[in-house]
């Protein structure tokens, strides 16, 4: 290896672990608020304690005993304590979670709580690093450049404890072994865990493996084999406490998803003036038209006809991990979109970095657009920007009438918008691949076809 090129991988290496240095110092910092540190955790924490006592973890008044119990009291502020009824104690956590979270349970709070932010800034710092690896030798600088980005704005992640840093990382670890042909039994383990405790976050890379055919719907399958035998016991172990637990969750999900609620995609909901919005389709549709019905329709049926349209043409074309890379790039980026996300949950789009760093390294317009939209949807995604979006859009908006007002929202909660493009980019990248490759294939079987026939 040339000293010029060794220079420049230790630079890089050296940036990307100085940004997982920032991100786990941050993150670390914000975590220790006493209120909101690691709530997201703490909900599972707790909902998985109260099981353990034989108590409904998906009723709210029981729950609270449990909360009660440890010494935790309601907020003396009336909004705060509001919002920890809504937010802690209404739990949408599935029994899978319960299940892989009880070790931890165990533990006293503030034992779990800090072992959960070292698990959750090792695996994405180590998932980060990974893709790293994977793109170095084709694009090095730009793909520095764009997981020190992803990277430097996850402090919240960290400061949340919410289970999407680990499902994210754990995702790009199966997605990376099952490409790369490496330690698939390790690939099949991570991507199955991943999958029971945020299937909506994984399901789509977990589907495009089944598509895919071959090797890869081997592995997809044994995935599932694994995701079933941790379901099932975690389902009978809450359906023996809680038989009612289905009905008092899908009852939960509902509170939290109501006008006005905090995982409301409309302008009127409790987070939406926040750095932690709803980033779903349906929360730029709905400053259109702030109807449900209008835009669950538009998200369902937008995202429903390019993902089908994806997956026809995942099952006519031919593995390669090339194309792999580029179709989990559009993956990444549609996942966030049909239902309910956060931007936390937008950690998946390191699956994004290696297809931009090979239209990167390919040169060409291509080269700039794919830099151009995957930095964007990291970007418009960030916990730095989106603060930034916040004061912008509450110092500005409330000026404006009411058209103009939504029109200045889309520009400044662009998320979704971004993820849409970029989604719709990448898969016309995997169209305009695959469709070369199939002509090129059939030449060369035309080609072999006129040997043998003249040679006859």
């Amino acid at each position: 290896m040339r000293p010029k090129t060794t220079s420049t991988e230790r630079k890089a290496l050296l940036y990307v672990l100085l940004s997982c240095a920032i991100f786990m110092v941050w993150g670390s910092i914000l975590a220790a608020d006493p209120f909101a540190g690691l709530g997201d955790f703490k909900t599972v924490f707790y909902a998985t304690r109260c099981l353990m006592q034989h108590g409904d973890p998906y009723n709210p008044a029981v729950l609270l005993r449990v909360h009660e119990a440890a010494g935790n009291r309601l907020p003396a502020d009336p909004e705060k304590s509001r919002l920890f009824q809504i937010v802690m104690l209404k739990s949408v956590n599935l029994p899978t979670s319960l299940l892989l979270v009880a070790p931890l349970a165990l533990l006293p709070w503030w034992l779990a709580g800090k072992i959960w932010l070292v698990l959750t800034a090792v695996f994405l710092s180590l998932a980060a690093l990974l893709v790293w690896r994977v793109t170095k030798d084709r694009a090095p600088r730009a793909s520095t450049l764009l997981i020190c980005l992803l990277l430097c704005n996850s402090e919240l992640i960290l400061a949340t404890g919410n289970l999407a840093g680990i499902v994210a990382a754990l995702c790009v670890f199966g997605a990376w072994c099952f490409l790369e042909e490496r330690f698939e039994w390790a690939g099949i383990v991570c991507m199955g865990i991943s999958l029971v405790l945020k299937p909506h976050d994984t399901v789509l890379v977990w589907f495009y493996f089944l598509l895919a055919g071959g090797i890869q719907r081997k592995r997809a399958l044994q995935t599932l084999g694994l995701a079933a035998a941790l379901a099932v016991p975690a389902i009978l172990w809450v359906s023996t406490i809680a038989p009612q637990w289905l009905p008092e969750l899908h009852s939960n999900v509902l509170a939290l998803g109501a006008r006005g609620s905090i995982n409301d995609p409309g302008p009127g909901s409790l987070g939406f003036h926040t750095s932690d919005y709803v980033i779903s389709l349906q929360a730029a549709l709905s400053l259109f038209k702030d109807d449900p019905h209008f835009y669950n329709l538009a998200s369902y049926l937008t995202c429903g006809v390019l993902l089908c349209a994806g997956a026809a043409r995942v099952i006519q074309s031919r593995f390669t991990k090339r194309n792999g890379w580029i179709a989990l790039a559009a993956i990444a980026a549609f996942s966030m979109l049909p239902v309910y996300h956060r931007s936390h949950d937008a950690k998946l789009l390191l699956l994004t970095v290696p297809a931009c760093t090979m239209l990167w390294a390919g040169g060409g317009r291509l080269k700039w657009v794919a830099g151009l939209m995957t930095s964007g949807a990291i970007v418009c995604t960030s916990d730095v920007f989106s603060t930034i979006i916040v004061m912008i859009v509450d110092s500005v908006t409330g000026h404006l009438p009411g058209m103009w007002r939504n029109a200045a929202m889309i520009l400044l909660r662009p998320a979704p918008l971004i993820l849409l493009a970029t989604g719709i980019f990448y898969l016309w990248v995997y169209f305009r691949r695959t469709a070369l490759e199939q002509r090129e294939s059939a030449k060369a079987n035309d080609s072999i076809g006129l040997a043998l026939a003249t040679g006859s």
